[in-house]
């Protein structure tokens, strides 16, 4: 287990950082790394050192590949968090449809092409939610965070280090997270048989040209 908690998480940049490498983070590197090392010293600066590191020196190209190849092409390391805990069933949809009601009532609209279990989404409410709405909300979903960040340690994958950066300040999983987390990774999440009934209510689907938030 990993030591005490330390600084508060910086919301926005892990948002940016989890995202898909567009022109906008491409550009953005040289004042993604100054913003970095002007954090606190700490573990959670350390990986986010270590991670800029692998973003300043990795070509454009291999950038966005090993994006889509970690995150696109692998469920086990997707970034839709409820997919990672409910699978495809219809308490997806029921925490989904919760999700969105829950930023609407903080005053965060999502666009037609945003899931609101896609991790920078996640991510994006918490660096703008009052008080520890958002540091509350991703400890909620402790579980498929954890999974995820497992997931990425099998893979040695660089994006391990933003996982753990987030994970360093949020509470420690709960004897009852710890059982779940295990169940998942011996399973897998759970199957539904569902007919052609959707997942989830239409007003939490995107719309299927969107480049991010894609449903599943």
């Amino acid at each position: 287990m990993r030591g005490g908690r330390e600084h508060h998480p910086p919301f926005a940049l892990l948002s940016l950082l989890l995202d898909y490498p567009d022109e906008r983070l491409l550009r953005a590197r040289r004042e993604v790394a100054e913003a970095v090392a002007s954090l606190p010293a700490g573990r959670l600066r350390e990986h986010l050192l270590a991670f800029t590191t692998y973003l300043q020196e990795t070509s454009d190209l291999e950038l966005q590949q090993r994006y889509v190849a970690t995150f696109d092409l692998q469920r086990r390391t997707g970034l839709y968090l409820t997919y990672l805990t409910e699978g495809d069933t219809r308490r997806r949809g029921l925490a989904l449809l919760r999700l969105k009601r829950r930023y609407a009532a903080a005053g965060l609209q999502l666009t037609d092409h945003e899931l609101p279990d896609y991790l920078p989404v996640m991510l994006e409410f918490a660096a703008l939610a009052p008080d520890d709405a958002g540091k509350r909300l991703l400890s909620e979903h402790r579980a498929g965070l954890e999974v995820l960040r497992l997931a990425l340690r099998d893979q040695e994958s660089p994006y391990l280090h933003l996982l753990e950066a987030l994970c360093l300040g949020l509470p420690r999983p709960g004897p009852l997270d710890l059982e779940r987390i295990g169940r998942l990774i011996r399973e897998g999440p759970p199957a539904e048989q569902v007919g052609l009934e959707p997942l989830a209510p239409p007003e939490v689907m995107p719309s299927a040209s969107s480049p991010r938030g894609r449903s599943r």
